[in-house]
């Protein structure tokens, strides 16, 4: 078979409608076939044709005219639900292999009863190569991609209810304080290593092992910081150095205005986020009589109680996201750090080039930014897109549903708050009670109609036509497990406010008090450990190790020779001496 076939001619590419002008000109008014075809520019044998056809049937010229497809399996309607199933499938996380898609087509054609399916379609269970390529060339809308590696909390993370939140959220302190585009501020972190991701290079046809010179197998990190604003303005970068202490020369090459800090663990802290938070500060200018409002995600280190207040005093609102949602919502995700990681490799892949035999250290990183950094963070990218995940989208809940909303918000202005959002989520209509409002999507608008008017309407409903998901449904999880969540999942606050940070500051008082309750407890462990001679301690009485006791049992230690014993085993003195050290006692009394 020609896979690349071209027409050589314009024959029949005739639309119905001209052609059956023509056919009736020449039977109503007589004229001649010669005359039409001129006018019309069809041939006169093909006018012929079409004339005995119409005489004999009138409806001939509905899906007759031009060159049949006798070898197409799928019409245009149901190839067009085939495209749509594999492009949903591809939003929620979960798109089709060329060959899944290939089986796909078989299973669908089968569950079509086509009569027309090749024989190579069943004897391997699954479509031709063929007709793939063909498929793909019809559709201009699909592609083959290499999808990028999305974790199970991101997909779940990233839904209709978190991301309402946080609009919410927007809402209420945009509201609040009227802060304009120049004043809203999003800030995250990114890694940089000293180890680079070569670009492409022209190479030998042939050879598929291509190499290209890198500092060291595995590079070391540095944190960098960076904030920008929605008018596309951008603070000036500040880097976390894996090191005990920081010195000035670790960034005398880097961007102007930027600063540092350091850490053996190279990653972002409490201590650095205030210090990071004075440094923006200082960039920003901001103050009580000029506030401006900073979007950062919930990370541990940005949950700090001094830097809550020092923001408060310094006129900066803190608005979290989601949790797992900064790859949708941060525009330095979307935008920014993609560019910049590529600069920063081509930067990385000059400095070694120009500097042969040499290393590329932590220290060479800024300066790497600086040349980087320009050519990433422009106006366009960071002012430069949205679809929660259909696979962990939960059964809809009618106590939720029949709660009142505590800013008294209808559906209505809900989904214009949320403009950007392209919902596709489902609710389980089954568990709805006669009464109750049935929920339906049209065109990605969540709409409440009343359960009469749903009815009426499903009646008078035609035959709905078969889709791929009859036969493949799309992967859905279950319900969630009525349970206690995670302690230490959090979701979108205004973290700034002060009933907010009066929660976090009780909850860190209450962890500290646990970690001191843990450290008291492993140290007299070691203490009972370290008296006996073996790993574990035993009772002088009745023998008993300390690891096999019961929970809240107290030990106590006898003041001369320091072993311990149950305090329930000891006689009821207040100073305790066991009967080893008293028959010592005795025995020297006597003598």
């Amino acid at each position: 078979m020609v896979r690349n076939y071209k027409r050589k001619t314009d024959r029949g590419h005739t639309s119905e409608d001209v052609m059956e002008r023509a056919v009736k000109i020449i039977i109503n008014e007589k004229c001649s076939y010669k005359s039409v075809s001129d006018d019309f520019n069809i041939p006169v044998k093909t006018l012929s044709r079409y004339c005995k056809k119409y005489i004999n049937n009138s409806e001939i010229f509905k899906n007759s005219v031009g060159y049949t497809k006798p070898r197409q399996v799928f019409s245009l309607v149901e190839e067009e639900e085939l495209a749509n199933y594999i492009k949903k499938a591809a939003d929620i996380y979960f798109g089709l292999s060329p060959k899944e898609v290939r089986r796909l087509a078989f299973d669908y054609a089968s569950y079509l009863n086509k009569t027309n399916i090749p024989k190579s379609w069943s004897q391997n269970e699954l479509a031709g190569e063929d007709w793939f390529t063909g498929f793909k060339k019809r559709r201009h809308d699909l592609s083959i991609r290499i999808p990028e590696a999305t974790s199970l909390a991101r997909a779940s993370s990233f839904n209709m209810v978190n991301v309402n939140s946080f609009f919410v959220n927007l809402k209420t302190v945009l509201n609040r304080y009227n802060f304009g585009p120049g004043d809203i501020y999003n800030m995250d972190e990114t890694g940089i290593t000293t180890v680079q991701k070569p670009n492409k290079i022209v190479a030998r046809r042939g050879f598929k092992q291509i190499g290209r010179i890198t500092s060291a197998e595995r590079g070391t990190l540095v944190t960098l910081a960076f904030a920008v604003s929605a008018l596309g303005n951008s603070v000036p970068p500040y880097f976390i150095f894996p090191r005990v202490h920081f010195k000035d020369h670790f960034i005398a090459k880097g961007p102007l205005g930027c600063a540092g800090s350091a850490n053996p663990s190279g990653w972002m802290k409490e201590t650095h986020f205030i210090d990071y938070l004075k440094h923006f500060v200082s960039h920003v200018r901001c103050s009580k009589t000029k506030p401006v409002l900073l979007l950062l995600d919930n990370h541990d280190s940005h949950l700090s109680i001094e830097g809550l207040n020092y923001s408060k005093e310094n006129g900066i609102t803190i608005l979290s996201f989601p949790p797992h949602c900064s790859h949708k919502l941060q525009p330095l995700d979307r935008s920014v750090y993609g560019p910049l990681k590529k600069y920063i490799s081509s930067a990385f892949d000059s400095w070694m080039v120009n500097n042969p035999g040499k290393t590329m250290t932590i220290y060479e990183i800024p300066e790497m930014v600086k040349q980087a950094l320009p050519l990433a963070a422009t106006p366009n990218n960071i002012t430069a897109d949205f679809m929660p995940s259909y696979v962990t989208d939960r059964p809809f809940n009618i106590e939720t549903e029949n709660q009142q909303d505590p800013l008294n918000q209808t559906t209505e202005e809900l989904n214009t708050d949320l403009i950007l959002c392209t919902s596709n989520q489902a609710y389980n209509t089954q568990e709805l009670e006669s009464n109750s409002p049935v929920i339906q999507q049209v065109e990605n608008i969540v709409v409440s109609i009343p359960a009469e008017a749903s009815t009426s309407n499903t009646q008078n409903q035609k035959i709905i036509a078969k889709s791929p998901e009859d036969i493949r449904p799309l992967p859905k999880a279950g319900a969630r497990k009525q349970g206690r969540q995670h302690p230490r999942k959090r979701c979108t606050a205004i973290l700034t406010d002060t009933p907010e940070k009066d929660k976090l500051e009780a909850k860190k008082k209450c962890q500290k008090t646990q970690t001191n309750t843990a450290n008291k407890k492993s140290k007299k462990i070691k203490s009972l450990s370290s008296s006996s001679d073996d790993e574990d301690a035993y009772c002088l009485v009745c023998c008993e190790s300390y690891s096999s006791s019961r929970a809240n049992e107290k030990w106590v230690s006898c003041v001369k020779c320091k072993k311990w014993s149950h305090e329930d085993c000891k006689t009821g003195e207040d100073r305790y001496i066991c009967h080893h050290c008293e028959s010592d006692d005795e025995s020297f009394s006597d003598e």
